[in-house]
Protein backbone atom coordinates (compact mmCIF):
# COMPACT_ATOMS: atom_id res chain seq x y z
CA UNK A 1 0.00 0.00 0.00
CA UNK A 2 1.13 3.26 -0.72
CA UNK A 3 2.23 5.79 2.43
CA UNK A 4 0.25 8.49 3.36
CA UNK A 5 2.32 11.72 3.00
CA UNK A 6 1.82 15.06 2.02
CA UNK A 7 1.73 16.32 -1.62
CA UNK A 8 1.47 19.11 -4.34
CA UNK A 9 -1.12 18.55 -6.79
CA UNK A 10 -0.85 20.64 -10.09
CA UNK A 11 -4.21 22.41 -10.34
CA UNK A 12 -3.64 22.70 -14.47
CA UNK A 13 -2.63 18.67 -15.26
CA UNK A 14 -3.44 16.70 -11.82
CA UNK A 15 0.56 15.41 -11.35
CA UNK A 16 1.65 14.59 -8.49
CA UNK A 17 5.15 16.38 -6.69
CA UNK A 18 6.67 15.13 -3.77
CA UNK A 19 7.79 18.55 -3.05
CA UNK A 20 6.65 22.46 -3.90
CA UNK A 21 7.61 23.74 -6.98
CA UNK A 22 7.29 27.37 -8.37
CA UNK A 23 6.85 25.44 -12.01
CA UNK A 24 5.06 21.99 -12.89
CA UNK A 25 6.07 19.70 -15.61
CA UNK A 26 3.32 20.61 -17.46
CA UNK A 27 4.89 23.89 -17.81
CA UNK A 28 2.00 25.77 -15.78
CA UNK A 29 3.51 28.15 -12.20
CA UNK A 30 2.50 28.85 -9.19
CA UNK A 31 -0.10 25.98 -9.82
CA UNK A 32 0.90 23.33 -6.88
CA UNK A 33 -1.57 22.59 -4.32
CA UNK A 34 -0.88 21.22 -0.86
CA UNK A 35 -2.48 18.44 0.42
CA UNK A 36 -2.56 15.04 2.57
CA UNK A 37 -2.80 12.18 0.28
CA UNK A 38 -0.43 9.29 -1.36
CA UNK A 39 3.19 9.98 -3.18
CA UNK A 40 1.98 7.93 -6.02
CA UNK A 41 -0.86 6.15 -7.87
CA UNK A 42 -1.77 2.93 -7.21
CA UNK A 43 0.62 0.11 -9.05
CA UNK A 44 -0.09 -3.29 -10.27
CA UNK A 45 -2.91 -2.38 -12.98
CA UNK A 46 -1.13 -4.63 -15.43
CA UNK A 47 -2.09 -7.83 -13.49
CA UNK A 48 -4.62 -9.48 -15.58
CA UNK A 49 -7.65 -8.96 -13.12
CA UNK A 50 -9.69 -5.96 -15.50
CA UNK A 51 -12.53 -7.01 -17.66
CA UNK A 52 -11.77 -7.42 -21.39
CA UNK A 53 -13.40 -4.03 -23.24
CA UNK A 54 -15.25 -4.78 -26.37
CA UNK A 55 -15.00 -2.41 -29.78
CA UNK A 56 -17.63 -1.71 -32.35
CA UNK A 57 -17.46 0.69 -35.53
CA UNK A 58 -18.34 4.35 -36.33
CA UNK A 59 -21.87 3.33 -38.09
CA UNK A 60 -24.61 2.66 -35.85
CA UNK A 61 -28.11 3.72 -35.35
CA UNK A 62 -27.99 5.87 -31.95
CA UNK A 63 -31.19 7.77 -30.83
CA UNK A 64 -31.59 11.36 -30.82
CA UNK A 65 -30.59 13.28 -27.64
CA UNK A 66 -33.31 13.80 -25.76
CA UNK A 67 -33.69 17.40 -24.55
CA UNK A 68 -35.51 19.22 -21.24
CA UNK A 69 -36.81 22.32 -23.18
CA UNK A 70 -36.93 25.17 -20.93
CA UNK A 71 -38.69 27.72 -22.69
CA UNK A 72 -36.46 30.14 -21.75
CA UNK A 73 -34.78 31.18 -25.95
CA UNK A 74 -31.77 32.38 -24.70
CA UNK A 75 -30.82 29.59 -22.32
CA UNK A 76 -31.84 26.96 -24.89
CA UNK A 77 -30.07 28.18 -27.75
CA UNK A 78 -26.61 28.33 -25.84
CA UNK A 79 -27.23 24.77 -24.57
CA UNK A 80 -27.86 23.80 -28.24
CA UNK A 81 -31.76 23.50 -27.57
CA UNK A 82 -32.01 22.54 -24.44
CA UNK A 83 -30.61 20.48 -21.49
CA UNK A 84 -29.38 16.68 -22.49
CA UNK A 85 -30.47 13.66 -20.55
CA UNK A 86 -27.71 12.26 -18.42
CA UNK A 87 -25.35 15.30 -19.10
CA UNK A 88 -23.09 17.19 -16.91
CA UNK A 89 -23.28 21.25 -17.34
CA UNK A 90 -20.69 23.32 -15.70
CA UNK A 91 -21.67 27.01 -15.32
CA UNK A 92 -19.28 29.76 -13.73
CA UNK A 93 -18.86 33.39 -13.68
CA UNK A 94 -18.14 36.63 -11.54
CA UNK A 95 -19.49 36.42 -7.95
CA UNK A 96 -22.85 38.38 -7.89
CA UNK A 97 -22.96 38.14 -11.66
CA UNK A 98 -26.68 36.43 -11.68
CA UNK A 99 -25.79 32.95 -11.75
CA UNK A 100 -27.97 31.43 -8.84
CA UNK A 101 -30.50 34.00 -10.47
CA UNK A 102 -30.80 32.56 -13.62
CA UNK A 103 -30.45 29.20 -12.47
CA UNK A 104 -33.48 29.31 -10.47
CA UNK A 105 -35.35 30.56 -12.82
CA UNK A 106 -34.39 27.86 -15.08
CA UNK A 107 -35.49 25.02 -12.65
CA UNK A 108 -38.90 26.95 -12.08
CA UNK A 109 -39.24 26.90 -15.91
CA UNK A 110 -38.41 23.16 -16.08
CA UNK A 111 -40.45 22.31 -13.22
CA UNK A 112 -43.38 22.64 -14.75
CA UNK A 113 -42.81 19.72 -16.54
CA UNK A 114 -40.01 17.97 -14.77
CA UNK A 115 -38.98 17.04 -11.58
CA UNK A 116 -36.44 19.95 -10.53
CA UNK A 117 -34.02 20.00 -7.31
CA UNK A 118 -31.58 23.17 -6.22
CA UNK A 119 -28.97 22.15 -3.63
CA UNK A 120 -27.19 24.55 -2.38
CA UNK A 121 -24.22 24.54 -0.23
CA UNK A 122 -23.86 28.81 0.46
CA UNK A 123 -27.05 29.86 1.05
CA UNK A 124 -29.55 28.78 3.75
CA UNK A 125 -32.99 27.60 2.54
CA UNK A 126 -34.89 30.72 3.92
CA UNK A 127 -32.26 33.10 1.17
CA UNK A 128 -33.34 30.92 -1.19
CA UNK A 129 -37.03 31.48 -0.82
CA UNK A 130 -36.12 35.10 -0.69
CA UNK A 131 -34.84 35.11 -3.89
CA UNK A 132 -37.87 32.81 -5.34
CA UNK A 133 -40.32 35.39 -3.60
CA UNK A 134 -38.47 38.30 -5.25
CA UNK A 135 -38.49 36.40 -8.48
CA UNK A 136 -41.83 35.73 -8.00
CA UNK A 137 -41.18 32.05 -8.43
CA UNK A 138 -42.17 30.67 -5.09
CA UNK A 139 -45.30 28.59 -6.03
CA UNK A 140 -42.92 26.79 -8.71
CA UNK A 141 -42.88 23.07 -7.37
CA UNK A 142 -38.90 22.93 -7.32
CA UNK A 143 -37.38 21.06 -4.46
CA UNK A 144 -34.59 22.88 -2.35
CA UNK A 145 -32.31 21.32 -0.02
CA UNK A 146 -28.91 22.82 1.93
CA UNK A 147 -25.91 20.33 2.32
CA UNK A 148 -22.80 19.99 1.21
CA UNK A 149 -21.94 16.13 1.11
CA UNK A 150 -21.61 14.43 -1.48
CA UNK A 151 -22.75 10.90 -0.03
CA UNK A 152 -26.10 12.05 1.27
CA UNK A 153 -26.83 13.78 -2.24
CA UNK A 154 -25.99 10.81 -4.11
CA UNK A 155 -27.96 8.21 -1.37
CA UNK A 156 -30.48 10.64 -1.96
CA UNK A 157 -30.72 10.28 -6.01
CA UNK A 158 -30.01 6.89 -5.50
CA UNK A 159 -32.92 5.63 -3.36
CA UNK A 160 -35.69 8.11 -2.08
CA UNK A 161 -35.87 10.90 -4.65
CA UNK A 162 -34.57 10.95 -8.59
CA UNK A 163 -34.93 14.23 -10.22
CA UNK A 164 -35.09 15.07 -13.49
CA UNK A 165 -32.58 18.03 -13.37
CA UNK A 166 -30.20 18.84 -10.58
CA UNK A 167 -28.63 22.01 -9.56
CA UNK A 168 -25.15 21.90 -7.05
CA UNK A 169 -24.50 25.74 -5.98
CA UNK A 170 -21.42 25.33 -6.16
CA UNK A 171 -18.73 22.79 -6.64
CA UNK A 172 -16.55 23.95 -4.59
CA UNK A 173 -18.61 23.68 -1.74
CA UNK A 174 -19.02 20.07 -1.93
CA UNK A 175 -16.66 17.56 -0.05
CA UNK A 176 -16.10 13.79 0.04
CA UNK A 177 -16.00 11.94 3.65
CA UNK A 178 -13.74 9.54 2.65
CA UNK A 179 -10.79 11.89 1.92
CA UNK A 180 -9.13 13.56 4.41
CA UNK A 181 -8.54 17.13 2.53
CA UNK A 182 -10.75 20.65 2.87
CA UNK A 183 -13.76 21.34 0.45
CA UNK A 184 -12.39 23.66 -2.16
CA UNK A 185 -8.92 21.69 -2.89
CA UNK A 186 -8.20 20.47 -5.56
CA UNK A 187 -8.29 16.39 -4.75
CA UNK A 188 -12.42 17.45 -2.94
CA UNK A 189 -13.51 19.30 -6.23
CA UNK A 190 -12.46 16.52 -8.79
CA UNK A 191 -13.47 13.73 -6.52
CA UNK A 192 -16.98 15.29 -5.70
CA UNK A 193 -17.41 16.25 -9.25
CA UNK A 194 -16.27 13.05 -10.69
CA UNK A 195 -19.33 11.32 -8.44
CA UNK A 196 -22.01 13.58 -9.24
CA UNK A 197 -21.50 13.07 -12.64
CA UNK A 198 -21.02 9.27 -12.44
CA UNK A 199 -24.78 8.91 -10.91
CA UNK A 200 -26.30 12.05 -13.61
CA UNK A 201 -25.07 9.48 -16.03
CA UNK A 202 -26.06 6.62 -14.75
CA UNK A 203 -29.55 7.85 -13.21
CA UNK A 204 -29.76 9.57 -16.67
CA UNK A 205 -30.68 13.24 -15.46
CA UNK A 206 -29.29 16.77 -16.15
CA UNK A 207 -26.65 18.06 -14.24
CA UNK A 208 -25.91 21.61 -13.69
CA UNK A 209 -22.55 22.35 -11.86
CA UNK A 210 -21.83 25.83 -10.47
CA UNK A 211 -18.51 26.91 -10.54
CA UNK A 212 -16.78 29.57 -8.58
CA UNK A 213 -13.91 31.49 -10.63
CA UNK A 214 -10.38 33.21 -10.22
CA UNK A 215 -9.43 36.58 -10.49
CA UNK A 216 -8.22 35.67 -14.05
CA UNK A 217 -11.32 34.95 -14.86
CA UNK A 218 -10.92 31.22 -15.20
CA UNK A 219 -12.96 28.45 -13.09
CA UNK A 220 -11.69 27.37 -9.96
CA UNK A 221 -10.60 24.41 -9.34
CA UNK A 222 -8.42 21.67 -11.49
CA UNK A 223 -8.82 22.58 -15.24
CA UNK A 224 -9.66 18.81 -15.81
CA UNK A 225 -12.88 19.63 -14.05
CA UNK A 226 -13.79 21.88 -17.16
CA UNK A 227 -12.71 18.20 -19.07
CA UNK A 228 -15.34 15.96 -17.11
CA UNK A 229 -18.59 18.07 -17.67
CA UNK A 230 -20.49 18.20 -20.96
CA UNK A 231 -20.97 21.42 -21.17
CA UNK A 232 -19.03 24.60 -19.98
CA UNK A 233 -20.58 28.01 -19.76
CA UNK A 234 -20.07 31.49 -18.65
CA UNK A 235 -21.93 34.05 -17.32
CA UNK A 236 -20.38 37.51 -18.43
CA UNK A 237 -20.92 41.51 -17.63
CA UNK A 238 -20.32 44.09 -15.77
CA UNK A 239 -22.23 43.70 -12.44
CA UNK A 240 -22.65 47.74 -12.93
CA UNK A 241 -24.32 47.42 -16.02
CA UNK A 242 -27.68 45.49 -16.80
CA UNK A 243 -26.54 43.20 -19.90
CA UNK A 244 -25.44 39.79 -19.34
CA UNK A 245 -24.13 36.97 -21.59
CA UNK A 246 -24.57 33.42 -21.28
CA UNK A 247 -21.14 32.41 -23.41
CA UNK A 248 -20.60 28.17 -24.55
CA UNK A 249 -17.19 27.82 -24.31
CA UNK A 250 -17.16 23.88 -24.68
CA UNK A 251 -20.90 21.77 -25.90
CA UNK A 252 -20.79 18.21 -26.63
CA UNK A 253 -24.42 18.00 -27.52
CA UNK A 254 -24.41 21.73 -29.72
CA UNK A 255 -22.07 24.92 -30.88
CA UNK A 256 -19.48 26.27 -28.70
CA UNK A 257 -18.56 30.38 -28.54
CA UNK A 258 -23.20 30.22 -29.01
CA UNK A 259 -24.39 33.69 -26.94
CA UNK A 260 -27.13 34.32 -24.91
CA UNK A 261 -27.96 38.20 -23.54
CA UNK A 262 -30.04 38.66 -20.56
CA UNK A 263 -31.12 42.07 -19.03
CA UNK A 264 -30.64 42.14 -15.42
CA UNK A 265 -33.78 43.83 -13.85
CA UNK A 266 -35.66 43.64 -10.24
CA UNK A 267 -37.50 41.35 -11.79
CA UNK A 268 -34.78 38.52 -12.48
CA UNK A 269 -33.37 38.11 -15.40
CA UNK A 270 -35.05 39.25 -19.09
CA UNK A 271 -34.80 37.62 -22.23
CA UNK A 272 -32.91 40.01 -25.32
CA UNK A 273 -34.32 38.88 -27.96
CA UNK A 274 -32.62 41.63 -30.44
CA UNK A 275 -29.44 42.35 -28.92
CA UNK A 276 -28.15 44.64 -31.20
CA UNK A 277 -31.09 46.90 -31.37
CA UNK A 278 -30.91 47.56 -27.82
CA UNK A 279 -27.16 48.23 -27.92
CA UNK A 280 -27.63 50.88 -30.32
CA UNK A 281 -30.42 52.44 -28.55
CA UNK A 282 -28.49 55.24 -27.55
CA UNK A 283 -25.64 55.56 -30.95
CA UNK A 284 -25.09 58.56 -32.19
CA UNK A 285 -23.93 58.74 -36.21
CA UNK A 286 -22.89 62.42 -35.49
CA UNK A 287 -20.39 62.05 -32.68
CA UNK A 288 -16.61 61.51 -33.37
CA UNK A 289 -14.87 58.56 -31.78
CA UNK A 290 -18.30 55.71 -32.36
CA UNK A 291 -17.86 53.30 -34.88
CA UNK A 292 -20.68 49.96 -35.40
CA UNK A 293 -18.88 47.19 -35.83
CA UNK A 294 -20.59 43.91 -37.16
CA UNK A 295 -19.91 40.98 -35.13
CA UNK A 296 -20.37 37.10 -35.17
CA UNK A 297 -20.99 35.58 -31.88
CA UNK A 298 -22.00 31.57 -32.32
CA UNK A 299 -24.41 31.69 -35.13
CA UNK A 300 -25.73 35.24 -34.03
CA UNK A 301 -24.82 38.34 -35.79
CA UNK A 302 -24.86 41.28 -33.15
CA UNK A 303 -23.92 44.97 -33.90
CA UNK A 304 -21.79 46.48 -31.77
CA UNK A 305 -21.02 49.91 -30.69
CA UNK A 306 -17.42 51.00 -30.33
CA UNK A 307 -16.38 54.05 -28.66
CA UNK A 308 -12.59 55.69 -28.17
CA UNK A 309 -11.42 59.17 -26.67
CA UNK A 310 -7.98 60.32 -27.35
CA UNK A 311 -6.96 62.58 -24.91
CA UNK A 312 -3.13 64.56 -25.00
CA UNK A 313 -0.80 63.50 -21.85
CA UNK A 314 1.88 64.86 -20.30
CA UNK A 315 2.85 61.77 -18.87
CA UNK A 316 5.93 60.08 -19.85
CA UNK A 317 3.99 56.82 -20.42
CA UNK A 318 0.72 57.51 -21.59
CA UNK A 319 -2.41 55.61 -20.49
CA UNK A 320 -4.37 53.10 -22.35
CA UNK A 321 -7.56 51.73 -20.79
CA UNK A 322 -9.89 48.81 -22.88
CA UNK A 323 -12.92 47.48 -21.89
CA UNK A 324 -14.54 44.73 -23.70
CA UNK A 325 -11.26 44.16 -26.14
CA UNK A 326 -7.76 42.76 -26.34
CA UNK A 327 -5.14 45.24 -25.10
CA UNK A 328 -2.60 44.03 -26.70
CA UNK A 329 -4.52 43.80 -29.96
CA UNK A 330 -5.27 47.75 -29.11
CA UNK A 331 -1.31 48.36 -29.14
CA UNK A 332 -1.01 46.73 -32.53
CA UNK A 333 -3.59 48.42 -34.38
CA UNK A 334 -2.35 51.69 -33.01
CA UNK A 335 1.46 50.98 -33.93
CA UNK A 336 0.03 50.12 -37.66
CA UNK A 337 -2.00 53.43 -37.34
CA UNK A 338 1.37 55.45 -36.27
CA UNK A 339 3.85 53.19 -38.99
CA UNK A 340 1.38 52.59 -42.26
CA UNK A 341 -1.01 55.62 -41.64
CA UNK A 342 0.45 58.46 -40.31
CA UNK A 343 -1.52 58.93 -37.77
CA UNK A 344 0.61 59.18 -34.28
CA UNK A 345 -0.60 58.16 -31.05
CA UNK A 346 1.75 57.12 -28.83
CA UNK A 347 2.18 60.27 -27.23
CA UNK A 348 -1.87 60.05 -26.69
CA UNK A 349 -3.97 58.30 -23.96
CA UNK A 350 -6.31 56.43 -25.29
CA UNK A 351 -9.32 54.66 -24.53
CA UNK A 352 -11.51 52.06 -26.01
CA UNK A 353 -15.13 51.09 -24.77
CA UNK A 354 -17.40 48.22 -26.26
CA UNK A 355 -20.87 49.42 -25.02
CA UNK A 356 -23.15 46.91 -22.78
CA UNK A 357 -20.40 45.39 -21.51
CA UNK A 358 -19.57 42.79 -23.79
CA UNK A 359 -16.51 41.70 -24.60
CA UNK A 360 -15.27 41.31 -28.57
CA UNK A 361 -12.87 38.33 -29.33
CA UNK A 362 -12.99 37.82 -32.90
CA UNK A 363 -10.28 39.89 -34.67
CA UNK A 364 -12.53 40.97 -37.29
CA UNK A 365 -12.96 43.97 -34.77
CA UNK A 366 -9.43 45.76 -35.91
CA UNK A 367 -11.00 47.50 -38.61
CA UNK A 368 -13.67 48.86 -36.14
CA UNK A 369 -11.60 49.67 -33.79
CA UNK A 370 -9.10 51.42 -36.27
CA UNK A 371 -12.34 53.29 -37.40
CA UNK A 372 -13.26 54.45 -34.00
CA UNK A 373 -9.56 55.72 -33.40
CA UNK A 374 -8.81 57.85 -36.47
CA UNK A 375 -12.38 59.33 -36.07
CA UNK A 376 -11.61 60.22 -32.67
CA UNK A 377 -8.14 62.11 -33.92
CA UNK A 378 -9.13 63.42 -36.64
CA UNK A 379 -12.29 64.52 -34.74
CA UNK A 380 -14.87 63.74 -37.64
CA UNK A 381 -17.26 60.87 -36.98
CA UNK A 382 -17.60 57.94 -39.02
CA UNK A 383 -20.33 58.57 -42.08
CA UNK A 384 -23.70 57.91 -41.18
CA UNK A 385 -25.65 54.86 -41.33
CA UNK A 386 -22.21 52.65 -41.83
CA UNK A 387 -21.30 49.61 -40.16
CA UNK A 388 -17.34 48.48 -39.71
CA UNK A 389 -15.98 44.97 -40.43
CA UNK A 390 -12.57 43.42 -41.08
CA UNK A 391 -8.74 42.01 -39.51
CA UNK A 392 -6.06 44.85 -39.93
CA UNK A 393 -2.38 42.63 -40.68
CA UNK A 394 0.74 44.52 -39.67
CA UNK A 395 1.76 45.48 -43.08
CA UNK A 396 -1.83 47.69 -42.58
CA UNK A 397 -3.59 45.27 -45.26
CA UNK A 398 -7.44 44.50 -44.83
CA UNK A 399 -7.98 40.75 -44.34
CA UNK A 400 -11.45 39.25 -45.35
CA UNK A 401 -13.42 37.66 -42.68
CA UNK A 402 -16.26 35.12 -42.23
CA UNK A 403 -20.15 35.66 -42.80
CA UNK A 404 -20.33 38.33 -44.55
CA UNK A 405 -23.65 38.17 -45.65
CA UNK A 406 -24.94 37.79 -42.24
CA UNK A 407 -23.65 40.61 -40.97
CA UNK A 408 -24.64 42.61 -43.96
CA UNK A 409 -28.55 41.35 -43.41
CA UNK A 410 -28.52 42.45 -39.75
CA UNK A 411 -26.95 46.10 -40.33
CA UNK A 412 -29.65 46.14 -43.28
CA UNK A 413 -32.60 44.73 -40.79
CA UNK A 414 -31.40 47.71 -38.20
CA UNK A 415 -31.69 50.11 -41.26
CA UNK A 416 -28.57 50.88 -41.59
CA UNK A 417 -26.79 51.80 -45.70
CA UNK A 418 -23.61 51.48 -46.15
CA UNK A 419 -20.32 49.16 -45.02
CA UNK A 420 -16.81 49.20 -44.96
CA UNK A 421 -15.63 45.63 -45.53
CA UNK A 422 -12.32 44.15 -47.18
CA UNK A 423 -11.97 43.96 -50.67
CA UNK A 424 -11.49 39.90 -50.60
CA UNK A 425 -13.66 37.37 -48.79
CA UNK A 426 -15.59 34.47 -49.77
CA UNK A 427 -18.61 33.08 -47.69
CA UNK A 428 -18.86 29.65 -46.62
CA UNK A 429 -20.41 28.66 -49.62
CA UNK A 430 -17.58 29.64 -52.05
CA UNK A 431 -19.92 33.00 -52.94
CA UNK A 432 -17.37 35.96 -53.51
CA UNK A 433 -18.39 39.06 -51.85
CA UNK A 434 -18.51 40.63 -55.23
CA UNK A 435 -21.80 38.48 -55.55
CA UNK A 436 -23.75 39.60 -51.73
CA UNK A 437 -27.12 40.11 -52.44
CA UNK A 438 -27.46 43.69 -50.12
CA UNK A 439 -28.91 46.94 -50.80
CA UNK A 440 -26.46 48.42 -48.40
CA UNK A 441 -24.11 50.34 -49.87
CA UNK A 442 -20.80 48.52 -49.82
CA UNK A 443 -17.53 50.40 -49.98
CA UNK A 444 -14.33 47.71 -49.92
CA UNK A 445 -10.75 48.79 -49.13
CA UNK A 446 -7.24 46.82 -49.06
CA UNK A 447 -5.50 48.90 -46.84
CA UNK A 448 -5.99 50.86 -43.43
CA UNK A 449 -4.91 53.93 -45.25
CA UNK A 450 -8.12 53.51 -47.06
CA UNK A 451 -10.01 53.84 -44.27
CA UNK A 452 -8.20 57.00 -43.34
CA UNK A 453 -8.96 58.84 -46.83
CA UNK A 454 -12.80 57.63 -46.11
CA UNK A 455 -12.58 60.51 -43.69
CA UNK A 456 -11.33 62.69 -46.33
CA UNK A 457 -14.68 63.87 -48.93
CA UNK A 458 -12.82 65.01 -51.36
CA UNK A 459 -10.15 61.66 -51.66
CA UNK A 460 -12.74 58.39 -50.63
CA UNK A 461 -9.98 55.87 -52.30
CA UNK A 462 -12.20 53.40 -51.69
CA UNK A 463 -14.52 51.59 -54.37
CA UNK A 464 -18.51 52.40 -53.70
CA UNK A 465 -20.79 49.54 -55.24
Amino acid sequence: MARKSIIYICDECGVRHKKWAGQCSCGAWNTLSKEEGFESAPKGLSDGKGDRISFVGLKGKEEPAHRRVTKISEFDRVCGGGLVSGSATLVGGDPGIGKSTLLIQVVAALSKDFKCVYISGEEAIAQLRLRAARLGLDNAPVGLATTTSVRDIITTFDKEYLPDVAVIDSIQCMFVDNLDSAPGTVTQIRTSAQELIRIAKRRQFALILVGHVTKDGNIAGPRILEHMVDTVLYFEGEPSHQFRVLRSVKNRFGPTDEIGVFEMTETGLNEVSNPSALFLASYHDKVAGISVFAGIEGSRPLLIEIQSLIAPSQQPAPRRAVVGWDTNRLAMIMAVLGSRCGIPLSSNEVYLNVVGGLRIREPAADLAVAAALISSFLEKPVAKKTIVFGEVGLSGEIRAVSHIATRLKEAEKLGFTSAIIPIAGYENDGKHANQLNTSLTLKRISQLADLVATFEPLNSGVTND
